[in-house]
């Protein structure tokens, strides 16, 4: 994955969304749709690992030689420098448990083709062409299960190393389909060859497709695919970068300002501006931003997929490290107002992000940065039982303004927050409400008889 041609993926999603009709949206009624996605749902936390041979010589992964920042074979000699040396899978699981996660995905193969296991098939892998000389994935499958964290699969379905995978470079390709059609159905059968040893090796729960734009669903044989991964797996879900056979979607690195109409979705974003690691990438998220965002996607509904790329040998930066032991912390201490809640009020009631219990009757508003004084709340009717900060449970006081007896109108909750009950990132306080949350939507005015 790249930033800028991302962005044409995520344009070509987009278009497609507009004139088509998802099959995860066409399945909106469908109970074991539904069913399935609820771990999903209440989970909110994902991390996503970006780990290859890309790793060694600071260039990113797969797009530096498609885009011609570097030669293909100079990107394929890195394979002699990955080692995985200092590889600890238990490491790795044990921080993606400590931030909070309650799923993982790492990348099988990237688009440069090279397999994290042992493939059956004559292309490139960790173990027949990299001093690593073995399978990454399934020690770090067995970890995440022994957690009870959620194992996720990235596969990408192009291969611009596969000699028979049309495209290779960005201004050029070996061939076109319509020309060449046994040559195609040989690079389907070895894709999908690989998929199915993805799926009856690890039994991913999970399946995060990537790729997708540069053919039709026709082409990908993409309801194939999904059936197959179902029959296998009833309950297992698939991103929304299968041509519309996902169930649910992706947006990429840019937080979205309203919330998104899809029923499920996940924000995948970078911890500095790469995918995989990169020596000269220095530009770190503070924790507090993580924090900041997690708390914002959460509040429109979403998922959030946070990427760390380890070294080649296996290591995991330290100021990713910090980031999601940071995260972690802030999660443990507000556990209640962020796994299994819904997303939050409309925006202009609260300025903030905001989500609700599942039974409605919690309200909680997390007060971005250092906040103290008086937050206000707009149009909320309900009657509030309770305030309190999570995590410490100081009690607050809070007055209605504004409120006139015989008017519909809720009046304006002030809510006084002093100083001493702050978390070192983002407070978040707790509404008890006497019933589910009911907002005034009107505006307001005179009544007349």
């Amino acid at each position: 994955m790249q930033i800028n041609p991302m962005k044409t993926c995520l344009l070509f999603i987009m278009l497609s969304i507009m004139n088509t009709t998802s099959f995860a949206q066409q399945k909106t009624n469908d109970d074991s749709i539904r069913q399935k996605m609820e771990w999903f749902s209440d989970a909110k936390l994902g991390i996503f690992i970006h780990w290859g041979i890309y790793a060694v010589a600071d260039v990113s992964e797969s797009w530096s030689f498609h885009n011609k920042q570097i030669s293909w074979p100079n990107y394929m000699k890195q394979a002699n420098s990955f080692t995985a040396s200092k590889y600890d899978p238990a490491d790795w699981a044990a921080l993606i448990a400590a931030s909070g996660a309650r799923y993982a995905v790492i990348t099988t193969k990237h688009h440069d083709g090279v397999a994290l296991w042992n493939t059956k098939e004559n292309h490139y892998s960790t173990v027949k062409s990299t001093p690593a000389k073995r399978d990454l994935l399934t020690p770090f499958y067995q970890e995440l299960r022994k957690r009870n964290i959620k194992a996720g699969a990235y596969f990408s379905l192009i291969d611009w190393s596969h000699p028979d995978y049309p495209g290779f470079l960005k201004d050029s390709s070996r061939y076109k389909i319509n020309d060449d059609p046994a040559r195609w159905e040989r690079f389907r059968k070895f894709y999908q060859n690989q998929l199915n040893e993805v799926t009856t090796q690890f039994n991913p729960d999970l399946y995060w497709f990537d790729g997708d734009w540069e053919h039709s669903a026709d082409e990908w044989e993409s309801q194939k695919v999904r059936a197959g991964i179902l029959s296998s797996n009833p309950n297992a879900i698939i991103n929304g970068r299968l041509m519309g056979y996902g169930d649910y979607e992706t947006p990429e690195q840019n937080i979205p300002v309203s919330r998104p109409k899809y029923n499920w979705w996940e924000l995948c974003m970078t911890t500095n501006n790469n995918w995989g690691y990169r020596k000269t990438d220095t530009a770190w998220k503070t924790p507090y931003e993580i924090i900041a965002l997690f708390a914002d996607v959460i509040s429109t509904g979403g998922n959030f997929l946070l990427d760390i790329g380890p070294r080649e040998d296996g290591t995991i930066p330290k100021e990713q490290r910090l980031i999601l032991t940071e995260l972690g912390a802030w999660n443990r201490k507000h556990e209640k107002a962020i796994f299994g809640t819904l997303g939050g009020i409309a925006p202009g009631h609260f300025y903030g992000p905001t989500t609700i219990s599942k039974d409605s009757t919690s309200l909680f508003l997390f007060l971005q940065g250092q906040t103290s004084g008086t937050i206000m709340v707009k149009g909320l009717s309900n009657q509030i039982k309770a305030i309190s900060v999570v995590g410490n449970g100081t009690e607050l006081k809070h007055k209605v303004v504004g409120k006139i007896s015989w008017s519909p109108v809720p009046g304006l909750v002030y809510i006084d927050v002093p100083k001493g009950v702050q978390d070192n990132y983002i407070t978040v306080l707790e509404l008890t409400l006497d019933k589910p949350v009911q907002l005034y939507r009107g505006h307001g005015g005179f009544l007349t008889n």
